[in-house]
């Protein structure tokens, strides 16, 4: 199923048709995005008998982030071969952390204000938690994500490394700095789910090309590692990644400009529009 926030409300999505869920389901579910995580078993059940193609015709500029308000906000640094490549660095032996501040998440087709002129671009898969664990093993991992969605991890990079060890959690937590969108897909909608297209484009120019099947540490990987340490919660995201291409590690720089708008999309999930100014 493909889950979306329609103006702050939950729907279920086939193509341009939304089904509201809290009117579908005669008030068994509200409203609101955040309890359908928390309740990730019995939503799941009920939404996979609904036929989401019965609902109204929306406009996709009106959808919001699939998750408003999640309670940790995880991001990977480092864990596509191809990125590190090109940074010059090693592979990590273990997963890069940092956080990404919630109050930096916004929606699919936001308006994103730029701090500086240093501000960079990191398209990447972003995974949320659907099931509350704790030490969860490898092979158990993809029962606890809800779905996967689409995201950017924008980078103000005078911030990012104005200091030694480097501020990475400053620097990518700026508002508008976690634009998540335009839907949360359920992993049983991908032929294979960790080997998607993913890449990012401004006007004719791409910015980045590649796919998660190039990633150091899997999907499953990571949420086992996190949770080796932290409990994962419903609604937990975490920014997986990115490919080659970022604009810090170009000669000349590539840094983002106002008025100019990426295109981040990831096959199976769908494209997000994010303006900056």
């Amino acid at each position: 199923m493909r889950i979306a926030n329609l103006e702050g409300r939950a729907v279920l999505v086939d193509g341009d048709r939304a089904l509201d869920i809290e009117r579908a389901s005669d008030g068994q579910f509200g409203p609101d995005l955040q309890p359908l995580l928390e309740d990730w078993a019995e939503f799941a059940a009920w939404a996979g008998t609904q036929d989401a193609s019965a609902g109204e015709p929306f406009d996709a500029e009106q959808l919001g982030p699939p998750v408003p308000r999640p309670p940790q906000v995880f991001g990977i640094g480092l864990n596509y071969k191809d990125h590190a490549e090109e940074a010059g660095l090693d592979l990590p032996d273990e997963p890069m952390v940092f956080t990404k501040f919630p109050s930096s998440v916004t929606g699919p087709y936001a308006e994103v204000p730029l701090p500086s002129d240093r501000c960079d671009f990191e398209v990447e898969l972003v995974v949320v938690i659907g099931q509350e664990g704790h030490q969860i093993a490898v092979e158990d991992a993809w029962e606890h994500v809800a779905g996967l969605t689409v995201g950017q991890d924008l980078s103000e990079r005078a911030v990012q490394f104005q200091s030694k060890p480097p501020q990475f959690s400053m620097g990518k937590s700026f508002p508008g700095f976690s634009p998540i969108g335009p839907v949360l897909v359920t992993p049983d909608e991908f032929a294979d789910r960790d080997r998607l297209a993913i890449g990012c484009t401004s006007g004719e120019e791409s910015l980045q090309d590649g796919t998660t099947a190039d990633m150091v540490f899997s999907v499953a990987e990571l949420v086992a590692k996190l949770s080796a340490i932290v409990r994962l919660l419903p609604g937990d995201l975490i920014f997986s990644g990115t490919p080659a291409g970022v604009g810090a590690v170009r000669e000349p720089k590539r840094y983002l400009s106002s008025g100019e708008v990426i295109v981040s999309t990831i096959e199976g999930i769908g494209t997000m529009r994010t303006t900056l100014v």
